[in-house]
């Protein structure tokens, strides 16, 4: 058996993020669905006491919030490489990307789309204006560059690209932003890549 367990669901932006990485490392590793019916228990609750998923075990070590993971397996597991520069100028431009992810990523297109797909109980309009403050800067930002924080692939684009490449499973159009798409394109590209599954589309808002 993998000594890696990552529970998750198949259609969870914040566990794909780390299910990339996990093959994009070629790390072997057992995936246990989280329903919520899973994460309603307390076996579960005592993995995550707020009950989300992602959770990874690794050994004895038990760990959650998805961009944690990702630095967690960087550092175990990728030392010193492209995915988690050691540079101080690069690794904190990694982190102010994990930051948007968690921020603009998460409340913008992230949350448009758990309203249209899921019904989840968020204010639609409100992740429709930080979706349209946000996709510009996010295109302005890639017309000069090819990944997020530095000249290579790193955590902060894994963390980000979920949720903005389905964006339109919100009804947030990327028609317009050609920048956006071709770095989207060029994640997908890079060795272990797997997408999510689609989702149908609703009505796209601009």
């Amino acid at each position: 058996m993998p000594a890696i367990t990552l529970y998750s669901t198949p259609l969870s932006g914040h566990c794909h993020r780390v299910t990339l990485l996990l093959n994009m490392l070629s790390l072997p590793f057992e995936a246990t669905e989280a329903g919520a019916d899973v994460r309603k228990t307390e076996e579960f609750a005592r993995l995550n006491p707020l009950r989300q998923i992602p959770v990874l075990i690794d050994g004895g070590h038990v760990l959650t919030d998805s961009n944690a993971i990702l630095v967690y397996l960087v550092k175990r597991y990728a030392p010193d490489s492209h995915w988690l520069p050691e540079d101080p100028l690069q690794a904190a431009e990694v982190q102010k990307w994990l930051s948007r992810a968690a921020g603009e990523v998460r409340f913008g297109p992230a949350s448009a789309r758990m309203v249209k797909q899921f019904s989840a109980p968020e204010i639609y309009e409100s992740a429709l204006q930080i979706s349209a403050k946000f996709l510009p800067q996010l295109e302005k930002h890639l017309e000069s560059r090819e990944f997020l924080a530095t000249e290579r692939a790193t955590i902060a684009d894994l963390a980000c690209y979920s949720y903005v490449a389905t964006a339109p499973e919100g009804g947030v159009s990327l028609t317009g932003y050609p920048a956006i798409q071709r770095w989207l394109a060029r994640i997908e590209s890079l060795p272990g890549f797997t997408p999510l599954p689609a989702l149908p589309l609703p009505e796209i808002v601009g």
